[in-house]
């Protein structure tokens, strides 16, 4: 096992490092970097803060790649089950890579960026995903990882805003569409996305231009630094996955509530690894699902809390669970029998011996604000 000194020397920093150490982050190992898991206004704070103006998040520790060559499209086809070869130029799309089981290798953002594909996979995964890209892709596909590029997000109702001063323009996107644009004097790719149930702009750069970037966004009134567990908290309140954690290589986008991610053409068609576990699912439904879940009283039911029914038969667990600062009560989300996912099921949350009651509830948590325009 690695002393601690040498297991801090090996972890990665992004181009922000230097800024949020400045601005008082809590420097935390995560998914190999060192990073801010919360500013001095505390992850409650930050996570109120981004629902009511905007917060400025470092993603860089994101893989971020460009897939380049004739029948790009087609051939990522081949290792998702979304439908890419129809996407619009700057359009953008949820998806996940698959097994031959239909379990989740991780999940992605790919973006039809006109002369390439640029796709946006997780930090912790992304050196597995390029090494599995790069095994199953044809020859006259190339894959580009651009290990120098820094990810911001900016997320929150001040959001637009901020980007009609700064990068006139980019305000006129939609949710899921992408452009390229100046932002200060940068270039860079915007996408109206994100991962925190707020309308919101995740902004790609050059990472030598990154800090003067977001020296520049935090100069804004609307404009505060958030760290990591305010990302998580925010995204848990959005009913958003987290790999790892909510999805794997054992769960397929059925048993996650993903459908949606799968377009028709994909679900007829197939041809994509583990379609036929995937398009069984589509017919006949999945014997587990995805649900959220509200605790009764102020206990939170946290990662791997056992969930059982009426009459105590363990029925599934919990992926994700911890305090809502939104609802201002706990909340998870998890996976139980088919014949216990509708809402309002009674469930219990076994916790420290203890079942306590809960239900399951309809997601997000708190109502999306996506801009769609």
């Amino acid at each position: 096992m690695n002393s601690p000194s040498t297991a801090e020397e090996a972890l990665k920093t992004t181009p922000l490092h230097a800024l949020q150490v400045e601005l008082e982050g809590k420097m935390v190992p995560f998914a190999g970097f060192e990073m801010a898991v919360n500013f001095p206004l505390g992850v409650l704070g930050e996570h109120k803060y981004t629902r009511a103006a905007a917060g400025l998040f470092d993603v860089s520790h994101m893989g971020q790649v460009r897939l380049h060559g004739a029948g790009r499209a087609e051939a990522l086809e081949s290792l998702l089950p979304a439908d890419v070869a129809n996407l619009a130029p700057g359009a953008m799309r949820y998806s996940q890579l698959t097994n031959d089981q239909g379990g989740i290798i991780d999940d992605l953002m790919v973006t039809n960026a006109g002369d390439y594909l640029y796709l946006v996979v997780n930090g912790a995964n992304k050196d597995g995903d390029l090494a599995h890209m790069q095994a199953a892709l044809p020859g006259g596909v190339t894959v580009e990882h651009r290990t120098g590029d820094a990810l911001l997000a900016l997320q929150g109702p001040a959001a637009a805003a901020v980007m009609a001063r700064l990068a006139p323009g980019a305000e006129t996107l939609v949710f899921m569409t992408s452009m390229a644009v100046k932002v200060g004097g940068a270039d860079c790719h915007v996408a109206r996305s994100g991962y925190t149930g707020e309308d919101g702009f995740e902004i790609s750069l050059p990472g030598g231009c990154a800090e003067e970037l977001a020296r520049l966004l935090l100069a804004q009134d609307e404009v505060a630094s958030i760290g990591l567990g305010a990302r998580d908290s925010l995204r848990l309140e959005a009913g958003l996955c987290l790999h790892g954690h909510d999805i794997d290589t054992a769960t397929t986008p059925i048993e996650a509530g993903l459908n949606w991610s799968i377009q028709k053409r994909r679900r007829q068609m197939g041809g994509f690894p583990g379609a036929a576990v995937i398009q069984a699912q589509f017919r006949d439904g999945p014997a587990r699902k995805r649900v959220g879940i509200l605790p009764e009283g102020r206990a939170p039911a946290r990662e791997g809390t056992v969930i059982v029914d009426s009459v105590g038969n363990d029925i599934g667990v919990v992926t994700s669970g911890g305090f809502g600062p939104s609802l201002g009560s706990p909340l998870a989300m998890g996976y139980v029998t088919a014949a216990h996912a509708s809402a309002g099921t009674p469930l219990g949350l076994v916790v420290r011996g203890k079942t306590l009651p809960a239900q399951v509830a309809k997601m997000p948590f708190v109502p999306a604000n996506y801009f769609r325009g």
